[in-house]
């Protein structure tokens, strides 16, 4: 049975009285899940989140890391500082990342391997844009983002690693992906994994993140190929982030 596994986004939002007392509501609802939590933190709040989440169920999370492991790369943050912050997960290819700041697949297979070198888990995005589903290349987009990062890190990579759908045309529009939508592209994921391994494939949560609310966060994780979800403006209230939470 693969461990469902639910993760806030919380992008560039906040300060640092929010976001510890996000945190610290978040600690307070959890109860005894025996589903994983995260957030992913903006940088200069890690040190003050993983204070209060030690010795709790919340794990933390970086949004991104760099793709080198040291060096001239001014205001690039390495998995080692990550890693020394207590992050257990990373975001590596998240759409925003992609879209506005030039992230390639290929960079994005780098950023991952270096998570690893850390022995950080990344949370591998992929998903296609409107454009591209309504042309049909939904597929051809999610083979690419694997691809490249399989060929640089191996198939055997993904026994510490994660996957999360994202549809682009989903993220912050209101528009969400049906059910079955979802579960489409989330089992032709697993099935791509199978092709080249079974048991990873069998065994590597794969989260569904498009617009996850409360009201739809059941019926989503009901799918027998969704293991839980990355959540994006929902995460930013501790209710609605518990509420969806506790759906698994």
């Amino acid at each position: 049975m693969r461990q469902s596994l639910v993760v806030g986004n919380w992008k560039m939002n906040g300060n640092r009285a929010s976001s510890k007392s996000l945190a610290k509501a978040i600690i307070s609802g959890i109860g005894s899940s025996s589903a994983g939590i995260a957030v992913c933190v903006p940088y200069v709040y890690l040190p003050d989140v993983a204070e209060l989440a030690k010795n709790t169920p919340l794990a933390l999370g970086a949004q991104n890391v760099a793709d080198k492991e040291s060096g001239a790369y001014t205001g690039e943050i390495s998995a080692s500082m990550l890693k020394e912050l207590d992050c257990k997960y990373a975001l590596v290819g998240h759409s925003e990342r992609r879209s506005y700041y030039g992230d390639t697949n290929e960079s994005v297979a780098a950023r991952f391997c270096q998570a690893q070198t850390q022995g950080i888990i990344p949370i591998l995005c992929v998903g296609e844009t409107l454009e591209q589903r309504e042309q049909d290349q939904t597929f051809a987009v999610i083979n690419e983002q694997l691809g490249a990062v399989i060929d640089l890190a191996g198939i055997e990579a993904f026994k510490s690693a994660v996957i999360a759908y994202e549809p682009v045309w989903a993220i912050g529009t209101g528009k969400t992906a049906s059910d079955e939508q979802a579960q489409e592209v989330h089992q032709y994921i697993r099935q791509y994994m199978a092709a080249k391994d079974q048991a990873i494939a069998d065994k590597v949560q794969i989260l569904y993140g498009g617009s996850v609310k409360a009201d739809n966060a059941k019926a989503l994780f009901a799918m027998p190929d969704i293991d839980g979800g990355l959540i994006g403006g929902a995460s930013l209230d501790a209710d609605s982030f518990l509420k969806i939470y506790h759906s698994i």
